[in-house]
């Protein structure tokens, strides 16, 4: 009854996989302040971590974002039509050219990925040398364990022996814990089957945040007006991130030399 309660009215029935859910997960982050200045935020951090030159920059799992604002020339992308998207793809099977690209940018997507070994031979054909892929992602921390396992839709598997998953739907095909399995617990697996690519930096981002502004599935139980008062609080808890964070930043830059 809580979580009926709590569950979005805009989105509450309809199936994740619906193109519908994306659309309108969109008018939730615009609508919901807090919600709103997390993914401000995010664009902010991807924004700055993309290097200056020449390639286009792309980004998967478009739909319900607004990254364009904080990036003017971006590709935008989803796996089905949605208002305002560029281009209809799969990070699978990009139709890009060479060396066509300085970045591939996304935020909660590389998550659901099922087949990520493909995804990554097409981001090394694709990016050029120096170029990077640039995410925010959810992270396995000892707070994030007990929230993700406990409170939050998505599957979350931080033993999974494999790094791929069934093919389900673009939304509830998953495993929240894949960003840290490929990047900290089988990092030297990574580095070993993709040597063209330097882990440049992991960052891990905001233990309560997006828990009390709903995210985009829920109403949020905490006024707008708090966003200051809990941006206060998670800049007192920043000695402790490693075990208290929720989501990573992650920025990975093709090598000019392999």
């Amino acid at each position: 009854m809580l979580k009926r309660f709590f569950t979005h009215p805009l989105t509450s029935n309809l199936d994740l996989d619906d193109p519908r859910t994306t659309v309108l997960r969109r008018q939730i982050i615009k609508e919901q302040r807090l919600l709103r200045e997390i993914y401000e935020e995010w664009y902010h951090d991807i924004a700055a971590s993309i290097p200056q030159g020449p390639g286009a920059v792309l980004e998967l799992g478009s739909g319900p974002g607004f990254m364009k604002e904080y990036i003017p020339d971006l590709l935008t992308s989803e796996l089905f039509y949605c208002p305002g998207v560029d281009v209809v793809l799969n990070g699978t099977q990009l139709p890009i050219g060479d060396q066509a690209l300085r970045a591939i940018v996304m935020t909660d997507v590389l998550h659901h990925i099922p087949e990520i070994r493909r995804f990554f031979a097409q981001a090394s054909r694709c990016i050029y040398p120096g170029g990077v892929v640039v995410m925010i992602e959810p992270w396995v921390t000892t707070w994030s364990r007990l929230i993700y396992k406990n409170l939050h839709h998505e599957p979350f598997e931080p033993d999974a022996r494999d790094w791929e998953f069934p093919l389900a739907g673009p939304l509830s095909s998953a495993n929240g814990a894949l960003p840290w399995i490929l990047f900290k617990r089988d990092c030297e697996q990574f580095e070993y089957e993709f040597p063209e690519w330097q882990l440049k930096s992991i960052k891990g981002r905001m233990p309560f945040r997006y828990l009390v502004s709903g995210g985009v599935s829920m109403r949020s139980p905490m006024p707008g007006w708090t966003s200051g008062l809990w941006r206060g609080i998670e800049g007192l808890l920043t000695p402790w991130v490693d075990s208290l964070a929720m989501f990573a930043l992650i920025v990975l830059q093709k090598k000019r030399n392999v």
